[in-house]
């Protein structure tokens, strides 16, 4: 029997951002500062210690910072001393980030702190070694795309006499990479802490700029102000901003923290805590039911494409085996990305493949279930109805029992199948277990690329959010990749995993509402027929009935006929609801409208990947390749918000 997958640990991802020491705020409130986030971190562990439990095991808490000094440095030493786990997202590769962060007075000095030598000015150097020190200990990941131009241009912007032009251009240049490395950390984080002194929010990369987009991402953040440590507050939205004044911050207590902490790990409560216990309960099955098929056979009937009598059963790929199967191109590209992390591919298999090969094949069993049942019902409505009258023109009315005995049979079939639907939530579940396959199924180019969906923008299903919840945890297990980000490294990433995801799912689509679009015009003509044969039927006896009155045929002729017109008349209008119903239900136009729409997203982003790698090295940047990862699960997540406005409200009921 195959083993369901382990649920994902709940783990905080936190992010930190902040002054530096030159800030005087700061400078003056250090030992405050320093208690309030000490303070911040063990309400941290004691909310987490009471959200854990035997199907929700705990991880050390995850904090990512920039590594700056300041702030950021107090945080990762205050987080590194409680066993947490720090990650760092660098606006360069690490050597240019110490260099360009230590400050060096003069060109000498940088260009040693390049080399990885000692810098001859004793506070640059310090500064140096700090952020040098604590990357050693901290899950790098490199933005070192653009390290050969800022690399001449930190140089010139050191040299005796340089044009203030270029300064500023040079440090605008780094404001940018620095707002990169922020953004990156604000979408890893389920909690932002900032502290910070109110006054400005204009400057890129700074922390009040971090602090904006983080509410804009819908990211909540702990506010400490730096004037004034001892109390700090809770901002939820950009508007949170425009009350900020230096008496705004105030005490805040253990119950709050804990709260912030539940609704960032479970923001549905209870019931997403117990999300991994709700898939792994499943049972998992390696093939399709025969008796499941009924939605699909209609696909393969009326959807074209020919051997429309073709075997449907299904084999759903095992956790285990996608490795070695579908997985496979996935897992080498990986492996091969130049200064990749040569842990991801693994992290990859055994937290989001294993994960989606399982809710896939739950999924797709559920889906045959749920919707083959409802289309079953559809026929077995209108076979009830067809075997209470087809017994007219063959027996007598005093020998219809066995025709009513079938009729009371499918009828029973019906409401079996409809209070088993029911019972067994097979919409809900279908619903729930497809949110956790598509969200995991384009996952690891978001995970190469250090892209995540921010905290506030996930889905929030009507009845259910343990979905998301359930994917959150599985990518945040696996968070940010150790890796050092080039031309090389990008220009693999989107060869090798984003354009081939990207143009096979542009091409199931397409494909799909082709399908779909065949479907649903072949059963409008089927359904439209039928109720014309029913008229023709009923035009058919007045015409043998006016006939007869005027003695142009015999009254023998019209009783006999009448029993079959009658079978007729309410044989084909049955039909022809039944296929109606079949079709209103599938709502194949709909889902062809969607599945076209997708497909025409799809394809735009592929040209647009294709630009990209026509450009040189030198003008590949990460910021253009994470904006279409972005672009892509956009994509992907308003497919599901489309396809479950379609299916949302059409429950397993009785076809009345």
């Amino acid at each position: 029997m195959i083993a369901a997958p382990t649920a994902p640990k709940v783990r905080l991802c936190l992010g930190v951002t902040g002054h530096r020491e030159t800030n005087p705020s700061f400078r003056e409130n250090r030992d405050g500062v320093a208690a309030a986030l000490g303070e911040i971190f063990e309400g941290v562990e004691a909310a987490l210690a009471e959200l854990a439990g035997p199907a929700t095991a705990a991880e050390p808490s995850r904090l990512h910072t920039l590594l700056a000094d300041g702030v950021d440095q107090l945080a990762a030493d205050t987080a590194l001393a409680r066993g947490w786990e720090l990650a760092a997202p660098l606006p360069f590769g690490h050597r240019l980030n110490a260099a360009i962060n230590a400050h060096p007075p003069s060109v000498a000095d940088a260009r040693a702190l390049l080399r990885g030598r000692r810098a001859s000015d004793p506070g640059t150097q310090a500064r140096a070694a700090s952020i040098l020190s604590l990357g050693r200990r901290a899950r790098l990941f490199e933005l070192a795309d653009r390290d050969a131009e800022l690399t001449q241009a930190f140089i010139d912007s050191l040299e005796p006499g340089t044009d203030h032009l270029r300064a500023q251009r040079f440090a605008a240049q780094v404001a940018a990479r620095v707002a990169l490395a922020s953004r990156i950390m604000v979408e890893q984080a389920d909690l932002l802490v900032a502290v910070w002194d109110g006054l400005s929010r204009d400057l890129v990369g700074g922390t009040g700029h971090t602090i904006a987009v983080a509410l804009e991402c819908g990211c909540p953040v702990i506010w400490i102000d730096a004037r004034a440590p001892r109390g700090w507050r809770l901002l939820l939205a950009p508007e949170s901003l425009a009350a900020v004044a230096p008496e705004a911050a105030s005490a805040a207590g253990r119950t709050e923290l804990s709260a912030i902490v539940r609704r960032a790990l479970a923001p549905a409560g209870e019931e997403a805590a117990a999300s991994g216990a709700k898939l792994t309960a499943e049972a998992w099955r390696a093939h399709s039911h025969p008796l499941s098929h009924a939605y699909r056979r209609v696909e393969a009937l009326f959807g074209g494409g020919g051997r429309p009598l073709r075997r449907l059963r299904q084999t759903y790929e095992a956790p285990d085996a996608v490795a070695a199967g579908s997985g496979a191109p996935v897992l080498q590209a990986l492996r091969d990305l130049p200064g990749g992390d040569a842990a991801l591919p693994d992290a990859v298999e055994a937290r989001v493949m294993r994960r989606f090969a399982w809710a896939d094949g739950v999924s797709s069993r559920l889906s045959d279930i749920y919707r083959g049942g409802m289309t079953a019902n559809f026929v077995l409505s209108a076979a009830a109805i067809l075997s209470g009258v087809v017994y007219l023109p063959f027996v007598a009315s005093d020998r219809k029992a066995p025709f009513a005995a079938v009729e009371f049979a499918l009828l029973a079939a019906i409401l079996l199948i409809t209070g088993l639907g029911q019972r067994r939530r097979w919409h809900g579940r279908w619903f729930e277990t497809r949110r956790v396959a598509e969200y995991l199924r384009h996952s690891p180019i978001l995970l190469a690329l250090g892209v995540a969906r921010p905290a506030g923008r996930w889905l929030r299903g009507s009845d259910t959010s343990w979905p998301e919840v359930y994917a959150r945890r599985a990518l945040r297990e696996v968070g940010l990749p150790l890796a050092t980000v080039t031309p090389a490294y990008l220009r693999a990433v989107l060869e090798q995993l984003l354009r081939p995801h990207v143009s096979g799912q542009r091409d199931y689509h397409a494909a799909k509402a082709a399908r779909l679009t065949t479907v649903h015009h072949n059963l409008d003509r089927l359904s439209g027929g039928a109720f014309v044969l029913a008229v023709l039927a009923a035009a058919g006896f007045l015409a043998l009935d006016l006939a007869e009155a005027l003695a142009l045929a015999p009254h023998a002729v019209l009783a006999h006929a009448s029993k079959w017109f009658t079978l007729l008349g309410v044989a084909l209008p049955t039909l022809g609801a039944a296929i109606a119903g079949i079709r209103y239900f599938g709502d194949f136009e709909r889902f062809a409208a969607i599945s076209e729409v997708t497909a025409e997203k799809l394809e735009a982003v592929n040209t647009r990947i294709g630009l990209l790698l026509d450009l040189s090295d030198t003008s590949l940047d990460y910021a253009r390749a994470a904006e279409l990862a972005h672009e892509t699960d956009d994509i992907v997540v308003t497919e599901i918000e489309r396809w479950q406005s379609v299916f949302g409200g059409k429950h397993v009921t009785v076809p009345v």
